[in-house]
């Protein structure tokens, strides 16, 4: 089954062929689906198939066509990830124990997304408890990179980057909380867009066995996925506003307009190196490629500025916060292992790795603290966003590395242009936006000896369209996603 014209096109292309009669939507979801059975033996990106479902959706949605309505999502076929609560179908994330529970509601963004007509062909894999840059767990097994079957699409999001690469659908759903949307766009280029804290709404984004709530949960977000930034957008407008049985009983969402419309007006602020971990040559090369066209796009390119909070700083408060966020699911044992590891520390040993430590143990005190160094570093981004439109930086430091499952995560290490290097310390890139709670949308810019490589442009609090138009205008003027060469047959 060779590639239809449909594969990878965007959202914008499928809506004019559905709404002129070039291809119904039942057509759609069958070309998605049929790459699926061809190609998803190898790449094992969507764990959970829900065919006979999506084929009736589709159904649904040519009759809605052919009555003239328009909600905006109509007839695209898309996938979700594995941890989002889907009626009738497994959540696991990953959990071997908690195979077997079935979830009896949808959670609101999934809700969301088939009010506006969407096509849910299924689930993509996870890494256990969403908590790895790589996507394998016991029940579903590993997933793999399009560019190349040996490396990581990332994660947590990872089987949803895989599935967008390979053209199983046009669109995902993904969430972030250590660059788990940033990361496998990344490292599959694509398009992801980690929106502003509790701008989309999580309940029923919950660990299999909770009750789905409304929560905003600490520094963790959902997103869209996509191979086009417009597409990133439109999904973004889906999911987005309050939960109505929570904020929405007093607030409305009314996100400002993005702050320019021509790429020359934007002032930008491009960081290619952090403190705590090199970026390597991969990386840094198409950083500064980018930062040349647009140069000469007429963008205020600007490389260091006093207003730039300290990342050093940034990164240490980061890792205190995140993991005594992810610590609260720790085993007992674990727990208590960790705290005779934290207790022996010395107390001048600022390492990244002590950090973490130390913040799987953090008192109610000491995250109150942490807290107050956070709110003090948003402060100074709201001040550096009135000189700055967006900050442009890597999301990681090299393309995709060859799977390593190594246990534990931190014992393994990164290879960063011939120089080791903890493996977890490579949440700094993703840390800068996730800490303040920033909109970040992540990019491709292309092939670095076959593997993707792009960037995460950092906006304004609340002004997410900011970013998402940026990313509009730079895939425009210098392109964007390219099809895996093994999988554009």
């Amino acid at each position: 089954m060779p590639s239809s014209p449909w594969s990878f096109a965007t959202v914008t292309d499928l809506t004019k062929a559905l709404t002129t009669k070039q291809v119904s939507a039942f057509e759609l979801a069958q070309d998605a689906i049929g790459r699926i059975e061809r190609y998803d033996g190898e790449v094992n990106a969507v764990c959970v198939r829900d065919f006979d479902r999506a084929l009736q959706s589709a159904r649904t949605a040519d009759q809605a066509l052919a009555r003239g309505e328009q909600p905006p999502l109509l007839g695209i076929p898309m996938t979700v990830k594995e941890s989002f609560n889907v009626a009738g179908l497994p959540t696991t994330w990953g959990f071997v124990d908690q195979k077997d529970f079935v979830a009896e509601h949808d959670a609101l963004a999934i809700e969301r997304v088939k009010a506006a007509g969407a096509v849910i062909l299924g689930k993509t894999n996870v890494p256990v408890a969403l908590a790895d840059w790589q996507s394998y767990n016991e029940i579903y097994g590993t997933t793999n990179n399009p560019f190349d079957l040996s490396r990581t699409p990332g994660g947590s999001s990872g089987g949803s980057s895989a599935a967008l690469a390979a053209g199983y659908g046009a669109l995902s759903l993904g969430s972030d909380i250590g660059g788990s949307l940033r990361v496998p766009a990344f490292h599959c280029g694509v398009y992801a867009h980690k929106p502003t804290f509790a701008l989309c709404p999580a309940r029923g984004h919950t660990p299999p066995g909770l009750p789905p709530l409304p929560s905003n949960r600490d520094l963790s977000v959902i997103g869209p996925m996509a191979r086009s930034a417009a597409d990133l957008a439109l999904l973004l407008d889906v999911i987005a506003g309050p939960d109505p049985t929570f904020d929405g009983i007093a607030y409305r969402l009314d996100l400002p307009p993005a702050r320019h419309t021509a790429l020359k007006d934007y002032r930008v602020l491009l960081l290619d190196q952090h403190p705590m971990l090199p970026t390597g040559k991969a990386v840094g090369g198409a950083l500064e490629t980018l930062a040349a066209n647009l140069a000469k796009a007429g963008v205020t390119v600007t490389r260091s500025s006093p207003l730039l909070p300290d990342l050093a700083e940034t990164t240490r408060v980061y890792m205190r916060m995140l993991l005594s966020f992810l610590a609260a699911g720790f085993a007992p044992d674990l727990y208590a292992g960790a705290q005779a590891m934290a207790a022996g520390l010395d107390a001048k040993d600022d390492s990244l790795a002590a950090e973490r430590l130390r913040g799987i143990v953090l008192s109610h005190r000491d995250w109150v603290i942490a807290d107050s160094r956070r709110t003090g570093l948003r402060a100074q981004w709201h001040a550096l966003f009135k000189s700055f439109d967006a900050v442009i930086c890597p999301v990681m430091p090299t393309p995709a590395y060859v799977q390593d499952h190594h246990e534990p995560q931190e014992e393994r290490r990164i290879d960063i242009d011939g120089q080791s290097h903890p493996y977890v310390d490579q949440l700094v890139w993703p840390g800068i936006a996730t800490l303040p709670g920033l909109p970040s949308t992540a990019i491709p810019l292309g092939l670095a000896d076959g593997l993707p490589v792009g960037v995460q442009i950092v906006g304004p609090w609340l002004e997410d369209r900011t970013p998402l138009k940026l990313a509009e205008l730079i895939e425009r003027e210098f392109g964007g996603f390219t099809p895996p060469p093994m999988f554009n047959d």
